[in-house]
């Protein structure tokens, strides 16, 4: 049985990647600050989904499922460096797979210091508790957002990421290279996983599918950013979680064939490496959005706006690396996600 610690149970991903490794008999570990960030409502839902009940939750005190006998969770900031580690230190953990994070693109404009708390302090703390702790893989969440101002599709491991266009971009391409230096000079094994647009039920507010979901619902306008002509790879949950538990389970050896003459930005002679997680399948947005109507049998009332600062107008991952090495490729049907998601939607709010 592998000791997991999972950091963000409370978030979408985690929350999902818990379940499915607790489902299969893992002893996992969950973590996360439960912050305000959007409604505490969804968070502490997905925790009760799990057996972590809301009164039982105090700041770094482990709490028992009550439905998996298998399964604590501890509420704890990553930037509280002393107690993360003395949580590292007594529980041992085989993997750490790290998804806590100071998410939103467009947050990251507003409130720019938090993304530093979390994503660059948090995440060296993460690194050094394992670096001292005997983890034998530290598998991370960075994001499609690190592509930036490159305009050749589809976006691949081995494309230059030097120019990203928002804070929260750069801390993510922080993260890659934090992570490459442990797996250096240590050799900490270290997978960062670049995720496409994940939608899916108890998916985030602040995301496209809940936030045009809910207006449409409510007879309000949707925001529809650059008129229109933007385009997304849409990838389902439970495919990004699939690709996760993959990478868990296989930690990067090094690549022997790696030169600095002619280094190859996805791996190293250290146990490092990059992975895209994508559907391979970008979707115009209102060809999207057309999808959601099609679902809640309901016309948006659409407002066209400009293009918002840290945006891209496209995304689309290759995923040949993750085909090549893990075996595998995201496949779920975008109006089978989106389908989940709504009936997922319409129980959790009790919309008739």
């Amino acid at each position: 049985m592998a000791k997991v610690l999972i950091t963000g149970t409370a978030g979408f991903i985690g929350f999902h990647l818990a379940r499915k490794l607790l489902n299969r008999g893992d002893q996992v570990f969950g973590l996360d600050s439960i912050n305000d960030y959007y409604d505490l409502r969804v968070k502490y839902g997905r925790l009760g989904e799990t057996g972590i009940k809301k009164d039982a939750i105090e700041y770094n005190t482990l709490v028992q499922s009550t439905k998996y006998p298998n399964y604590k969770f501890v509420q704890l900031q990553l930037e509280d460096s002393q107690n993360l580690t003395s949580l590292f230190k007594k529980e041992k953990f085989d993997t750490v797979i790290n998804l806590a994070a100071q998410a939103g693109v467009r947050y990251s404009l507003e409130n720019p210091r938090a993304y530093i708390d979390s994503n660059i302090i948090g995440f060296m703390n993460i690194l050094e508790a394992c670096r001292h702790h005997g983890v034998k893989h530290l598998s991370y969440a960075s994001s499609s957002s690190v592509y930036g101002l490159n305009e050749t599709r589809p976006f691949s491991v081995q494309h230059n990421v030097d120019h990203p266009i928002s804070l929260y971009a750069a801390s993510k391409k922080s993260n890659e290279l934090m992570a490459h230096t442990y797996s250096h000079l240590f050799g900490l094994p270290t997978t960062g996983l670049r995720f496409f647009t994940v939608y899916g039920p108890w998916g985030r507010p602040d995301m496209a599918l809940f936030l045009f979901t809910k207006a449409i619902l409510d007879n309000e306008p949707i925001n529809i950013f650059n008129n229109g002509n933007m385009s997304r790879d849409f990838t389902y949950v439970d495919d990004i979680v699939e690709g996760i538990t993959r990478v868990n389970d296989n930690p990067p050896q090094g690549n022997a064939n790696w030169t600095g003459k002619n280094p190859d930005p996805s791996t190293s002679i250290a146990p490092y490496t990059v992975y895209n997680i994508g559907n391979n399948a970008p979707v115009k947005l209102m060809d999207f959005i057309s999808i959601i109507e099609k679902c809640l049998d309901k016309i948006a009332q659409k407002n066209f706006m400009p293009m918002q600062a840290g945006d891209v107008s496209a995304t689309y991952a290759d995923v040949q690396s993750l085909i090549e090495n893990l075996g595998y490729k995201p496949n779920t049907p975008l109006e089978t996600g989106v389908t989940n998601f709504i009936d997922w939607y319409k129980e959790f709010y009790n919309v008739r």
